[in-house]
C-alpha cells in the first residue's frame, strides 16, 4: 500500500515562466543566460541592470514634474499679467465658488486630476497590503519546511547516535563480562565474540550513514552518549520544538544547515514584513492627508504631504528596483531548482550527488542509497539475536551467572532494533522529499505571487504620486489667499446696518461700485405729514469715498425710521394708489 501512495511533485507556475523568459543584459549590454548563479559577477550584472530600470524610470518621472511645474508657473504668471477685462468677464460668470469661467474651469480639472490620483494610490496601498500578506505566507511556509527538515535530520542523527552509543556499550559492559564468564567453554565463548564482531560491524555500518550534518549539528546530541544510560526508543516532538543551532557567523555554514536558514529567514522576513507595512502607511496617510487638505483647503498641509510626497515617490522606484530583481533571480531559481541544489558546493559538500538526487526527486525507480548498509546492518542484528538466543537456551543452565549479563546485553539490543526501524523510515526520500516540495511552493508560489503584486503596488504608487506632485500646484490656484479672504470680511463689517440684499453686490466685486444708501432713492426724503420726526441728516462724502453723516447731539436723535429697499417701497406703492393720509398719520405717530 506504501508503494501505491502519490509522491509529491513541483511544477513551475506560469508567472515562473514568463519571468524566467526575460531577456537579461550585463553591462555590456550583451545577451546573457537565464541561469540561476548567484554567486557569479556576470549574473549579479544581469540583476543590476534590471533593477537599473527603476532608476530611469524615476528620472522621467522628475523630468515630468519639473515640466509641470515650470509650466505652472509659466503659466501663472501670464495669468497674473493679463487685463483686467478677462477677468471682469471671468468675475461675471462666477457664482461664489470660483469653478465658473475659463480659469476656473482649469481649475476645477486639476483638483479631479489630484483626487483620481490619489484614489488610484489607495488601490495601489490595498494590492501592496496583500501582496505583503502573501509574501509573508510564502516564508512562513518556506521556514516551516525547512524546520521540519531540520528536526527529521537531527533525528537521524540522534537515532543513529543512540543506537551507535547502545552497540558500544554492549560491547565494553555485558559482553566483556560474558566473555570472561565463558572462558572454559569455547562454543559459548566462540557466540559471544561473534556478537561483539556483529556488534562492531553494525557500528561501521552506522557511522557511514551520513546526511552532511554541520560540525555544530552534528555536536548536538553528543550528551546523549552516556555510558551507562539506558537506551529508550525515540519519542518524537513536534517540529515547532525541534532542535535548532544556529552558528555563530553570519554566513552560510558548510555543509548547508535548514536550521540556520530557516533562522536566518525568518528574521529578513520579519523586517521586511515591517518595512513594507510602514511603507504602506506612510503612502495611506500622506494620500488621506492630500484628501483632507484639498476638502479644507489648507496650503500648509498641503505643502507638508508634498514633501511626503516627494519621499513616497523615491521610495516607490526604489522598492521597484529591488522586487524586480528579486522577481527575476527567484524566477530562475524556481524553474530548475534541483539542477542549482545539485551544482551548488554549499549543498553537496561532504554528500554525494547521489544520495542528493534520491531525497530531491524521489522517484521509485530509484533506490535508496543506503539500502546496501541498512541491509548489512540488519542482517548483522538478526545474527545477533540468533546467538544470544542460542546462549539463552544452553548457555545459562551451566552458566547461571551470565543470566545478568545476557538480559542486558537483550535489553540493549531490543532498543537498539526499535530505533534501528525508525532510521529505516526517517532515512525513505518520502518525509524530506515532502519537506522539500512544501518550501519549493511556499518560495515560488505564494513568496512569487506576492513579489509580483507587490512590484504592481510600487508601479501603480510611483505613478499615483508622480500625478499627485504634477496637479497640486494646479489646485492652490482654487484656493483663497488671505488678502482676499481679509477684503470680504472687511466688506460685510463695514456698515452694520446695510441690508443682506445689499451686501450681496458689495462682495461680488469692486468694479461695480458700492451700493447707493437708502436715502438716495426717489422719496427716501419724503416726510409723511403729520409726522413730529425731525428732518433726515444729509449726507456728506468722506475722504474714501463713503457716504458719512453730520454729527448731530445724542438727545435730539429719535429712533430711525423702518428702511425700505426699492422693491418694497415699489411694491407697496403700487398696491395702494390711493393713500390714505389718516392711515399713514396713524402709522408715524407711534
Amino acid at each position: 500500500m506504501a508503494a501505491m501512495t502519490t509522491v509529491p511533485s513541483y511544477t513551475p507556475s506560469l508567472w515562473v515562466r514568463v519571468c524566467h523568459a526575460l531577456p537579461r543584459l550585463d553591462l555590456t549590454m550583451q545577451m546573457k543566460d537565464n541561469i540561476f548563479v548567484p554567486d557569479s559577477w556576470e549574473y549579479q550584472q544581469t540583476l543590476l541592470v534590471l533593477s537599473s530600470l527603476s532608476a530611469i524610470a524615476l528620472v522621467i518621472s522628475l523630468l515630468v514634474v519639473l515640466s509641470f511645474l515650470i509650466h505652472y508657473c509659466c503659466c501663472h504668471r501670464g495669468d497674473r499679467g493679463e487685463g483686467s477685462e478677462e477677468e471682469e468677464e471671468d468675475e461675471d460668470g462666477s457664482t461664489g465658488h470660483g469653478y465658473s469661467g475659463k480659469k476656473g474651469r482649469g481649475i476645477c480639472c486639476v483638483t479631479w486630476v489630484a483626487v483620481a490620483a490619489v484614489t488610484l494610490c489607495c488601490v495601489a496601498i490595498g494590492v501592496g497590503f496583500y501582496g505583503n500578506s502573501e509574501a509573508n505566507d510564502g516564508m512562513y511556509q518556506l521556514t516551516s519546511s525547512l524546520l521540519t527538515a531540520n528536526y527529521t535530520l537531527a533525528s537521524i542523527d540522534l537515532l543513529i547516535s543512540d543506537t551507535i552509543s547502545g552497540l558500544q556499550l554492549s560491547i565494553s559492559g555485558p559482553l566483556t563480562s560474558m566473555e570472561e564468564l565463558f572462558t572454559g567453554s569455547k562454543p559459548f565463548l566462540v557466540s559471544t565474540r561473534n556478537c561483539r564482531r556483529l556488534s562492531e560491524n553494525m557500528i561501521k555500518l552506522l557511522s557511514s550513514i551520513s546526511l552532511a550534518r554541520s560540525n555544530v549539528d552534528a555536536g548536538l546530541w553528543n550528551d546523549s552518549s552516556v555510558s551507562g544510560a539506558s537506551i529508550i526508543p525515540l519519542t518524537p516532538v513536534p517540529p515547532s520544538v525541534a532542535p535548532t543551532v544556529v552558528p555563530g557567523s553570519s554566513l552560510m555554514p558548510n555543509p548547508f544547515s535548514p536550521g540556520w536558514a530557516a533562522n536566518t529567514l525568518m528574521v529578513n522576513e520579519d523586517y521586511r514584513w515591517l518595512s513594507y507595512v510602514l511603507l504602506l502607511l506612510l503612502d495611506l496617510i500622506v494620500c488621506l492627508f492630500i484628501l483632507l487638505g484639498l476638502a479644507k483647503q489648507a496650503r500648509w498641509l498641503l505643502i507638508l504631504m508634498t514633501v511626503l510626497a516627494w519621499l513616497a515617490l523615491f521610495l516607490s522606484w526604489g522598492s521597484l528596483g529591488l522586487e524586480t530583481a528579486t522577481v527575476v533571480a527567484l524566477s530562475d531559481f524556481c524553474s530548475d531548482p534541483n539542477m542549482f541544489v545539485l551544482n551548488s558546493t554549499q549543498f553537496n559538500s561532504g554528500t554525494s550527488s547521489d544520495v542528493l538526487d534520491y531525497y530531491l526527486t524521489c522517484s521509485r525507480r530509484m533506490n535508496s542509497p543506503f539500502q546496501q548498509l541498512l541491509t548489512q546492518s540488519q542482517r548483522a542484528l538478526s545474527n545477533i539475536h540468533t546467538q544470544l538466543s542460542n546462549l539463552d537456551r544452553n548457555a545459562l543452565t551451566q552458566f547461571p551467572k551470565a543470566e545478568k549479563s545476557l538480559r542486558e546485553v537483550q535489553q540493549i539490543l531490543n532498543s537498539t532494533e526499535g530505533n534501528f526501524h525508525q532510521l529505516v523510515a526517517l532515512l525513505n526520500c518520502r518525509g524530506l522529499n515532502k519537506d522539500y516540495i512544501d518550501s519549493l511552493k511556499g518560495l515560488c508560489y505564494d513568496g512569487m505571487e506576492g513579489l509580483l503584486y507587490l512590484s504592481l503596488y510600487s508601479f501603480l504608487s510611483a505613478l499615483a504620486f508622480t500625478a499627485i506632485l504634477c496637479s497640486l500646484p494646479g489646485a492652490w490656484r482654487s484656493f483663497p489667499s488671505e488678502s482676499e479672504e481679509y477684503e470680504d470680511s472687511d466688506s460685510e463689517s463695514e456698515d452694520p446696518f446695510t441690508s443682506h440684499q445689499a451686501r450681496r453686490p458689495q462682495a461680488s466685486g469692486s468694479q461695480r461700485g458700492a451700493m447707493a444708501p437708502f436715502y438716495n432713492y426717489p422719496g427716501a426724503g419724503w416726510t409723511p405729514p403729520f409726522s413730529s420726526a425731525p428732518p433726515l441728516p444729509t449726507p456728506n462724502v468722506s475722504s474714501n469715498g463713503n457716504p458719512g453723516y453730520e454729527s448731530l447731539p445724542l438727545t435730539d436723535r429719535q429712533s430711525p425710521p423702518p428702511s425700505y429697499s426699492p422693491s418694497m417701497l415699489t411694491g407697496y406703492g403700487g398696491s395702494q394708489s390711493h393713500p390714505n393720509p389718516a392711515h399713514s398719520r396713524n402709522l408715524y405717530s407711534r
